[in-house]
């Protein structure tokens, strides 16, 4: 039977794994987190032992927010680590990675398949997903309905850097009778705004790339593309960029 290197990445919001093999496609899963990250870890275990029987002999990373909650991994690497490799392998050169998360947004400069330099805003949400699903859940939407609108509207200016303050300001607005077109433009492009605050106080390289949740929304790439003037390309797979960069620093160790 072929060696299975395999990658977890328990994110705050997301749980996402990457099984390789020798001669085949990456295969690849994505579950809620849930409550509880240690539940979580044991319920992919269930279900990569349903798909490939026993695992103990796999060699398994974990990454990500729970990461230490994969009690069978044999190794835990940081996020920013394998986001890196990861995001590396997928666009094939150098890059500067901007990964939105649920809780926290980060800048990875990859050169030769490793990070070399990294910036995280944790501090606030308000630059993440969960705002986005905060708002969208306050609007009455969902995440996709969100994006949609947020197409066809005339964004208003959301100003404050707290979640709870910019709930306060959406609330108003809707008091105000404001569309929700336009108040879905304004949430995404806050979001822009904000990622583009902090990625511009880095060194950008020519290729941009976003991994996380929304990495494979074409219009928010050309939205933060208008922020940077520079081009910022969305991946369809982004979202897995940290199982496949632990899957992939699996394989790297146990063949070295």
């Amino acid at each position: 039977m072929d060696k299975k290197y395999i990658g977890i990445d328990i994110g705050s919001t997301a749980s996402k794994v990457c099984v390789l093999e020798d001669g085949r496609e990456p295969a690849l899963l994505v579950l809620p987190t849930g409550w509880n990250s240690k539940i979580t870890a044991g319920i992919i275990k269930e279900e990569l032992e349903k798909n490939y029987g026993s695992i103990d002999d796999s060699e398994i990373v974990a990454t990500g927010y729970g990461r230490i909650s994969v009690e069978y991994a044999g190794r835990v690497i940081t996020e920013i680590t394998c986001h890196g490799r990861g995001g590396y392998e997928m666009i094939g050169r150098d890059c500067t990675i901007i990964d939105i998360g649920g809780q926290d947004t980060k800048y990875i400069n990859v050169a030769g398949g490793k990070p070399v330099d990294f910036l995280m805003n944790d501090k606030c949400a308000a630059g993440t997903g969960k705002f986005i699903e905060v708002m969208a859940n306050r609007l009455g939407l969902t995440i996709e309905e969100l994006f949609e609108l947020a197409q066809v509207g005339n964004p208003i200016a959301i100003s404050s850097l707290c979640t709870v303050f910019a709930e306060s300001e959406v609330i108003n607005y809707m008091g105000e009778g404001r569309s929700k077109e336009d108040l879905a433009a304004g949430v995404i492009d806050s979001v822009a705004i904000k990622v583009a605050t902090l990625v511009q106080r880095k060194e950008l390289q020519d290729t941009i790339i976003i991994t996380g949740g929304f990495s494979d929304n074409e219009f928010f790439a050309s939205l933060l593309s208008k922020k940077l003037g520079k081009t910022v390309t969305a991946m369809p797979n982004g979202r897995y960029a940290g199982a496949l960069g632990a899957a992939l620093l699996a394989k790297e160790k146990a063949q070295s």
